[in-house]
């Protein structure tokens, strides 16, 4: 799992380093995936493919279009804010599904709503400090803060048709929905899709081949094996994984100050996640 953890940690600082439009990243990094998963499909889940109700095509394109949405938000707030508020804010996911969870229904427990407070404090806290750096930082903290709701979206529609539907369709047409809804906001804005210089194009390859492919697959693994409940915890190391790597490749220095939010942020991400049952499936992150 260490590796699946490196490999999303790395996501932000390596978005945040890449010289492209921010909706141009996203783009390459969901079509990337989707040439990288196809194959396998076609090859073989292609009766599953045939055989999917309309249902099942509904949650699926919901799906991805919710993810594009989550990455042409989360992907600018990186060049607004610092990579670790931008990875912090992003990674509220948990405490987002479960308040969606709670409007749908399902019964959130008190150790939940606890997580849920603390995290909500740690994150106000970030964001003040942000404010006081400029309003371009706290502008960065609202779209990585909607980025983590629209992902939020975007895994309980998953975990809804995951359970009929195997993971590498799924993943295929989500990346392939997302990648054409973000190529078409390309057009619209007129964000540049070729002519980068060839470090960027290795960082493009490297953030699909790392958080989208290998660190995403990981931790699908090891869900065979382990607790969904330890999964999600150790996945919550990517963000101050990502807040090292940024200070170690963008010179990214963390103010003295953000050290207590971002503990409140992950103490409250760990009560949120640690409130579910063992029995249940884990939500892997959109980073």
């Amino acid at each position: 799992m260490a590796v699946g953890v490196v490999a999303v940690a790395t996501s932000g600082p390596v978005m945040a380093a890449a010289v492209a439009p921010a909706l141009a990243i996203a783009f390459w990094r969901n079509a990337l995936g989707a040439a990288a998963t196809a194959p396998i499909m076609a090859l073989r889940r292609r009766t599953e493919l045939r055989t999917m109700s309309r249902r099942q095509w509904r949650l699926t394109v919901g799906a991805g279009v919710l993810l594009a949405a989550h990455f042409a938000t989360w992907v600018p707030s990186l060049t607004l804010t610092s990579v670790a508020s931008a990875t912090a804010l992003v990674c509220l996911q948990p405490v987002w599904t479960a308040l969606i969870a709670r409007w749908r229904g399902f019964e959130v427990t008190r150790r939940a709503w606890v997580g849920i407070a603390v995290s909500v404090a740690g994150a106000v806290l970030l964001t003040g400090l942000d404010l006081s750096v400029s309003g371009d930082a706290l502008l960065g903290d609202g779209l990585a803060l909607l980025g983590g709701i629209l992902g939020a979206g975007y895994v309980v529609l998953g975990e809804e048709v995951r359970k009929s539907l195997g993971t590498t369709t799924y993943t295929t047409l989500c990346y392939t929905t997302a990648a054409t809804v973000l190529l078409a906001a390309c057009v619209l804005t007129g964000s540049a899709l070729v002519g980068y210089d060839a470090r960027t194009w290795w960082l493009l390859v490297a953030v699909t081949v790392g958080p989208q492919l290998l660190g995403h697959s990981v931790f699908n693994r090891v869900l065979k094996s382990v607790s969904s409940t330890v999964v999600s915890l150790v996945i919550l190391f990517e963000i101050p994984g990502a807040a090292l790597l940024a200070w170690v490749w963008l010179d990214q220095e963390l103010p003295w100050l953000a050290v207590p939010a971002l503990v409140l942020l992950l103490g409250g991400l760990g009560l949120v996640v640690s409130a579910r049952s063992r029995g249940t499936s884990a939500s892997i992150p959109a980073e």
